[in-house]
């Protein structure tokens, strides 16, 4: 294993030798690899020598520089960028934290207890050096105020010894140049559900006398760094589908409709493809024997896993919708299987179709909701990824070839057709607004209502299809079209 330690420096030549000395020399669990992602933020005191001379000294060293100056939270963005260990350590390149320290903040997760370490000040370490009363007064009310907005339970949100996991930092975009990186990952940890650990830490604080940079200014952009990652979900770094996933968790009211959609068809034993981050699935999975949530994506199955942690009926299992391999190891084992939102994005939807067919045993059913005709294919899906929308006697068809006979079909939010149609062909917009979405969560007790009196098309379509007896049933003779779902519509 490695540890990327991520070492931001401006202007430190009076200590950064012997902080970096110690860092190469700090205790690291057996077997554990590090590396020294060292970025100068345009350092103007001779800093820039030393590190040069020191990486050449030390091929453990990695080296970087900014052209000009941004602060501490963009050269820790820019080491981020270059870490290749499994978990990366935030490390000041001054002489205020211990790196002897570095294996208690590394056990919660070598133990696979946690996805995040922060190292406390305050919590009862045997040496820290007594600091100025404003400035720990100004630490603990800027603590409590991240954990109102954020919902945790720290004791020091502002401590430079934090640890993640490199897969989940990575994965997490930072917006913040200065010192504003304490608040603004503290918040995105917490709304990405991170299992947080805490652990006592040594402190030796410098004086400003001594170099200690972080002011008052700090402190107030702290606050407003807060306050903005609470209204904004700014939580994935991945493309755009990503965030419209963040921000459909966002809308109760609209997830509720879907799931009163699925939730008939539903029996004991049920499989979710690309369950995301499991918002839909908490709702689905209340009264079921076996319920099953799946995804391809190695950060929905750890976001899964903290989520179900400790829901004894829930399993989290990879499986992609696109290979039909991942499905195997399921064969029969299912009564119903849920699958909204997954035929648009595979290039083979009909093989995805056969899969889904191999894990139920015959009479079970499967839950299909797909984005809904291809006229309204726009600037909107390419960026999420569609490859495509559907027609009822297309996805029809792909049903016949699996075995599948729908048994009730239903056009699906007529009014988010108008808006689809208004964003992505019309005005050509990429993205629907998240005021739009939380303005329509807010009035889909209206839609609801009306959405089968609207006579134009809805924006999904929502089949629920039984797999047959006879799941091998011969295939419409050749130039007869398959049977069009309207005739099974409810």
């Amino acid at each position: 294993m490695k540890l990327s330690i991520l070492i931001p420096v401006f202007n430190e030549r009076i200590v950064l030798e012997t902080s970096v000395q110690q860092v190469l020399r700090a205790h690291l669990p057996e077997q554990m690899e590090r590396e020294l992602i060292m970025v100068d933020d345009c350092s103007t005191d001779g800093t820039w020598e030393i590190l040069r001379r020191l990486a050449g000294a030390h091929p453990e060293i990695r080296l970087y520089r900014h052209e000009k100056n941004q602060g501490k939270g963009a050269a820790i963005r820019t080491a981020i960028k270059h870490a290749t260990g499994d978990f990366c350590l935030v490390q000041d390149a001054d002489l205020e934290y211990d790196p002897n320290e570095y294996p208690l903040l590394l056990k919660p997760l070598l133990d696979g207890r946690a996805d995040a370490v922060f190292g406390s000040r305050y919590r009862g370490s045997e040496r820290t050096r007594i600091l100025p009363f404003w400035h720990s007064k100004m630490n603990a009310a800027l603590t409590l105020i991240s954990n109102m907005f954020s919902n945790l339970n720290l004791t020091d949100m502002e401590t430079c010894y934090k640890v993640f996991r490199t897969d989940l930092l990575k994965s997490i975009p930072i917006r913040s140049d200065r010192f504003g990186f304490e608040p603004e990952i503290t918040m995105k940890a917490s709304k990405r559900k991170l299992r947080i650990y805490e652990v006592p830490i040594s402190y030796h604080g410098r004086s400003y006398e001594e170099g200690k940079k972080i002011n008052w200014k700090d402190g107030v952009q702290a606050l407003s760094t807060i306050l903005r990652f609470w209204l904004i979900d700014d939580l994935y770094t991945a493309p755009y589908g990503r965030l419209l996933l963040n921000n459909l968790s966002g809308t109760p009211q609209y997830l509720r409709w879907i799931g009163d959609q699925v939730t008939p068809y539903l029996g004991d034993a049920v499989l979710e493809l690309r369950a995301g981050t499991g918002h839909l699935s908490s709702r689905l999975m209340a009264k079921r024997l076996r319920y099953v949530v799946s995804d391809k994506d190695p950060l929905m199955l750890h976001a899964l896993e903290n989520r179900f942690l400790r829901t004894p009926n829930v399993q989290v299992a990879a499986i992609d919708p696109g290979d039909p391999e991942s499905f195997e190891a399921f064969s029969g084992a299912f009564d119903s299987v849920v699958c909204l939102n997954v035929l648009e994005f595979e290039s083979d939807p009909a093989a995805t179709l056969k899969a889904i067919a191999g894990v139920l045993h015959p009479g079970a059913r499967v839950v299909v909701l797909v984005p809904y005709k291809k006229t309204l294919f726009g600037s909107i899906d390419k960026p999420l990824g569609h490859l495509r929308r559907f027609e009822r006697r297309e996805l029809a068809a792909m049903m016949a070839e699996a075995g599948l006979r729908p048994v009730a079909v239903r056009e699906f939010n007529r009014v988010g057709s108008l808006s689809w149609l208004a964003y992505g062909r019309i005005l050509r917009r990429r993205r629907v607004a998240k005021v739009t979405l939380k303005l329509f969560d807010k009035s889909v007790w209206l839609w609801r209502r009306l959405d089968r009196l609207m006579p134009w098309p809805g924006l999904s379509l929502i089949v629920a299809a039984e797999l047959d007896v006879d799941a091998a049933r011969p295939r419409p003779p050749e130039g007869k079209a398959a049977p069009d779902l309207v005739a099974s519509s409810s």
